[in-house]
This record gives structure tokens, sequence and C-alpha cells, in this order.
């Protein structure tokens, strides 16, 4: 046993040479590439199991180190964004929502880069969207684009709708208080398609309790939706008016307008489709 300890510390003290190292005129190891020592005296009178030395770190072996650190730490960081992704995003389409994979069409989208470049003063002041306006003028992908970019920072996002979130709630009732602490527990959470769930009684009330209790973390939330700022600011009734109050309370509202770009989308499709066919277009 004491043997084993022994040639473990001497291997933390001996530095194995390599073919073109030298020994300098001081009596150290030095690298034949970098000419820099590979070992160092230890402090006047102090040995170590009888040796005067350690080994020291040459250049040469400090950047085979400080590479091997750096692609370490990618590797987690890579891991880690798409554990956030798989675990953020109810549809893994959302993950293409970038930045880099914007067509420039939406006049909005400077506002989603400079949240995310203020990202730390949004989440301090709890600052929160409301992007209103027609379908398919951007605002789910506005949203997406904020998710992803915050995500590659490793900040925890969730964006989810309220259909899922009822279909979950009603799937397991009684670790209700649980998941909606879960969804309060993100950084951001993102509601996409707001306005599209059921609007029942218990529908509404669990909508009502998932935005009060998101209200109540002090947390920024960014909301999506296809109703009007008149409809959010003149609701038909006191449920509505409840969840509403506290939409315009926690976030800002961005207008969307411009053309229907899943219209514009669909059109191209059509006229690829009518090329491809060749002379076809009349059955079209």
């Amino acid at each position: 046993m004491t043997n084993g300890f022994d040639d473990m510390i001497l291997n933390m003290t001996d530095t194995t040479p390599e073919p073109e190292d030298y020994t300098g005129e001081d009596g150290l190891l030095y690298c034949g590439k970098c000419r820099k020592p590979k070992e160092a005296y230890f402090p006047e009178g102090k040995r170590l199991f009888g040796r005067d030395r350690h080994p020291a770190e040459c250049d040469c072996q400090r950047a085979t180190r400080e590479e091997r650190e750096t692609e370490e730490a990618s590797r987690k960081h890579r891991e880690e964004v798409e554990r956030l992704k798989r675990r953020g995003f109810t549809d893994p389409a959302m993950q293409n929502w970038t930045f880099g994979n914007d067509n420039g069409k939406c006049p909005q989208m400077k506002h989603a880069r400079a949240y995310v470049e203020r990202w730390e003063q949004m989440k301090a002041g709890n600052h929160g969207l409301l992007l209103w306006g027609k379908v398919g003028t951007g605002k789910s992908y506005f949203a997406g684009c904020i998710a992803n970019a915050l995500m590659e920072q490793e900040v925890s996002v969730c964006m989810t709708n309220f259909a899922a979130i009822l279909n979950d709630l009603a799937a397991s009732f009684k670790e209700r208080n649980e998941y909606i602490s879960r969804l309060c527990s993100f950084p951001l959470l993102i509601l996409d398609d707001f306005g599209m769930e059921r609007g029942t009684e218990y529908g509404l009330e669990q909508v009502y309790n998932v935005i009060d209790s998101r209200y109540r973390s002090k947390k920024p939330l960014i909301v999506t939706t296809n109703l009007t700022l008149e409809e959010l600011q003149n609701p038909e009734d006191t449920a509505h008016a409840r969840i509403y109050d506290r939409l315009i309370e926690m976030c800002s509202p961005v207008r969307f307008t411009g053309e229907n770009f899943r219209k514009a989308t669909a059109q191209e499709k059509m006229e690829r489709l009518k090329t491809l066919m060749n002379g076809k277009e009349s059955c079209l």
C-alpha cells in the first residue's frame, strides 16, 4: 500500500522528457520546441520525497491543455443547449426559429434582438412583451428567436401554449400546483397563440391561475395573440377581464403589421409547384 502511494507521489513530482527536450544550464528540463522549462525548483531548502524539483507547464503543454479545456467546455455547452431546447419547446420545429434563419421581412425583429441583448435588464425589471397582430405576421417566430437566442446563452426558457397546458393539467389534476410552479420556475415563459384555447369556465380559471402565478413570480412573460389590443382592453366579461388586466400590466404591447407570411409562403410554393409540373398550371 505504501509503495503504491510512494509511486504515485513520485509520478506527480517527476517529468517524462520528450526526445527533443534538453537540460538547461540551471539543471532543469526544457522543452525542445518552445524552449520553456518543464520543471521548477521547490523553494530553497524544500524537498518532496528527496526531490528538489517539480513538474512545470511549458508553453506547448499550456496550449495543449487550454485547447483541450476549450473543446470540453464547447462540448458541455452544446449538450446543455440541446437539453434546454428539448425541455423548453413543445414543438421541435421551434428550434429552427432563429435570427440566423430570419428572412428579414418582419420589421419588428429589431425589438427581439434588443430584448436578447438587454436580457439581464429585462429580467431584473420583469419586462414582458405582448405581441399582437393578425395571423401570419411573424409573432410566434419573433418569440421563438428570443427563446433560441437565450437558450444559446444557457438561459432556461419555456415556449408553449394554453392548449398544451390545459391538456397537461387535465391529465394530472392532482399535480396542478406543482405543474404551474414548474412553469413559473423558468426565467422566461412564452405563451404562444393566447386566446385560441377553449373558453370554458374551467379553462379560463386555469388560464388565470397560470398567468396570476407568473405575475406573482415576478419573472418576465412573453405572449403572442391574434386578439387586438382593443379586445384586450375591453374584455367581454369579468372572467376575461381579470386575465387581460394581468397581461397588460405584465407585458408591453408590440403591434405586428404587414403581409401574412404564411400566405406569401404558400403562394411561393404554389408557383414552384407550377414550374415543376411543366405546363400543368391550368390544373392548379
